[in-house]
């Protein structure tokens, strides 16, 4: 990755440490050759916003979205023709370094982890109800893959899935970002879970705890030969008479992701099994969208400290060679979460 220097801005010392950072930007939408290390301007707070040093920065499907403007329902919220924000990085997990007068929850020196929109970059900033306290045995770089992936998939099983013990639950992905905390969590919570995934990770998905690890490149999860109560739908593309042929006549589809969706909105299959079957089946079929929240990051934060639940971070790279981490991303060649290192 090449190091470009942005303009000097009016007010902010050229090379001065105290007042300028070093960031990983896009001036446009595209695949990992958009993305240069820069030098910016440290960004300033509001009354309501904290200041983090970033220490690592987590890597997820939805960074990767950012960074291609794909699908192109999102670039309503982030910017049409180029990303609105030019940082990359939403996960975060670091030092507070600064917070503004109406910030109660935390204070200078706190070591926290959430979600900071430009984290790929010295310093992010943020609002405290998308922060927790990093759970004390994790690294820096452990906490960051924590918070989206984490997050997510605690929101899919509980809010949306409304998962109890004794249930069977399939969890499709098992083996990716969200999937990892999915199948944690659903046996945490008492269920029977199934991993779905491909041949070179089955060892891992078992090691993970799945009860179950059904090779998607050998045998077919929704034969039904067996049913399940919940199904988390993740970053995959079956046919939605499929999802319900390995459902049970009461059981539920929760929907994650659309990585292989159209190119508009990212999620046509969900919505229309959502909206033109699910109204009339006795089987759920839920598209859910994951919020940011700071209570979800504090209940994770108490299941990794109890050894419940642990982030399965494949590997971490230096800020400088963030182009590698989104390539390898983009290539499919990770196990769980990818962490760039500040």
């Amino acid at each position: 990755m090449s190091s470009e220097t942005t303009p000097t801005v009016t007010g902010a010392a050229t090379g001065a440490r105290d007042t300028t950072m070093r960031a990983v930007i896009q001036d446009r939408y595209g695949h990992c050759e958009v993305l240069r290390l820069a030098q910016l301007p440290r960004p300033a707070i509001d009354d309501d916003q904290v200041l983090v040093k970033v220490h690592a920065a987590g890597l997820d499907r939805g960074t990767e979205h950012l960074m291609t403007g794909k699908p192109y329902a999102m670039r309503l919220g982030f910017g049409i023709r180029r990303p609105r924000n030019p940082v990359l990085g939403r996960d975060v997990a670091g030092t507070v370094v600064e917070v503004g007068r109406g910030v109660t929850r935390f204070s200078s020196g706190d070591e926290v982890y959430g979600v900071a929109p430009g984290s790929f970059a010295e310093y992010a900033v943020t609002h405290e109800d998308k922060l927790a306290r990093k759970p004390t045995n994790l690294s820096f770089a452990q906490a960051a893959v924590v918070p989206i992936s984490g997050g997510t998939a605690l929101q899919a099983l509980t809010d949306a899935g409304e998962v109890q013990a004794g249930q069977s639950v399939l969890v499709t992905g098992a083996s990716g970002g969200v999937g990892s905390y999915a199948v944690q969590l659903a046996t945490t919570f008492g269920a029977d879970v199934t991993g779905v995934c491909s041949t070179g990770k089955v060892d891992y998905v078992t090691r993970l705890g799945a009860h179950h690890v059904i090779d998607y490149d050998h045998a077919d999860w929704a034969d039904g030969t067996r049913r399940y109560d919940l199904i988390l739908d993740i970053a995959g593309s079956p046919p939605v008479h499929r999802l319900r042929r390995a459902l049970t006549p009461h059981g539920t589809v929760v929907f994650v992701g659309g990585e292989h969706g159209d190119s508009l909105t990212g999620m046509g299959r969900q919505l229309r099994g959502a909206l033109l079957i699910s109204p009339f089946v006795k089987q759920k079929l839920i598209v859910f969208l994951a919020r940011e929240r700071a209570e979800d990051y504090e209940r994770l934060t108490s299941l990794i400290e109890a050894g419940r639940v642990a982030p399965s971070l494949d590997r971490s790279y230096p800020l400088e060679q963030t182009v590698d981490a989104m390539r390898l991303l983009e290539e499919g060649g990770i196990r769980g979460k990818v962490a760039i290192t500040v």
